[in-house]
């Protein structure tokens, strides 16, 4: 049985259709990469599998359960969790007070506020965060607010983690960095479906790729594969471009 299933999966709004009848799969363990133009797609498809969205048609299979039309802190709450692309934190709180608020909710919420505590520090250690637990949110560095996003996410238990282009904007160094965070996030034992324009990264990480292109899926396979694939090269580059 599959982790996640994903089945004809459409999705418009009125006359601009964003998704067209999108088939995959998700085995548990793997890094699936997403990859794509700007506007194929990509985090159309992260807002329908979490719940933030509706399709128009298609299901959605999570751990044998249809999720399709579950509400997206009822997603979260089984076991499914996001980053996003523009973070979001609570500004005037701290890195610290902003993990605690994700370990009172999603799945296996803390008992308490000391276990809260506890965890939340924990989670911010395993990212690299520790040393800035107690600063507020808003004067942390691009880098850091985007560790914080994922620590927010991680904060909720999830079983299969949606990381929707952590590595935009950052340096070298930076991107380095993030791909020993989402290799160790996967060792832990959280699935991971991973957006990424980044290429060195997104090829260093995955296990398969998934390419849409105009709404559509027009390949999928190991990370070699795609990158000969030319369809892919014309999705990226233009069919000139493969003459």
């Amino acid at each position: 049985m599959a982790f996640l299933k994903v089945e004809n999966l459409s999705k418009s709004f009125g006359g601009l259709q964003v998704l067209s009848r999108v088939n995959f799969e998700v085995h548990q363990g793997e890094i699936l990469g997403l990859i794509g133009p700007n506007g194929s797609g990509k985090t159309t498809l992260f807002n329908l599998i979490t719940g933030f969205l509706k399709p128009n048609t298609g299901k959605i299979i999570f751990e044998g359960k249809d999720i399709t039309s579950a509400q997206n802190h009822h997603v979260c709450q089984a076991g499914i969790a996001r980053t996003f692309q523009l973070v979001k934190p609570f500004a005037h709180m701290t890195a610290l007070q902003n993990v605690i608020v994700g370990r009172m909710y999603g799945r296996k919420p803390a008992r308490n506020l000391r276990e809260a505590h506890a965890e939340s520090e924990e989670i911010l250690g395993s990212i690299g965060l520790s040393m800035k637990k107690d600063h507020i949110a808003h004067s942390l560095t691009l880098s850091d607010r985007k560790r914080l996003e994922l620590a927010k996410a991680l904060a909720t238990k999830p079983k299969l983690l949606l990381i929707d282009e952590m590595m935009a904007g950052l340096n070298l160094t930076e991107t380095e960095d993030a791909i020993r965070i989402i290799k160790k996030i996967r060792d832990s034992g959280i699935t991971l479906m991973v957006v990424e324009h980044v290429m060195r990264a997104v090829l260093g990480i995955s296990d398969r790729i998934m390419v849409l292109n105009a709404g559509e899926k027009i390949a999928e396979g190991a990370p070699q594969e795609i990158m000969g694939d030319k369809g892919v090269i014309e999705a990226y580059l233009g069919k000139e471009s493969y003459a």
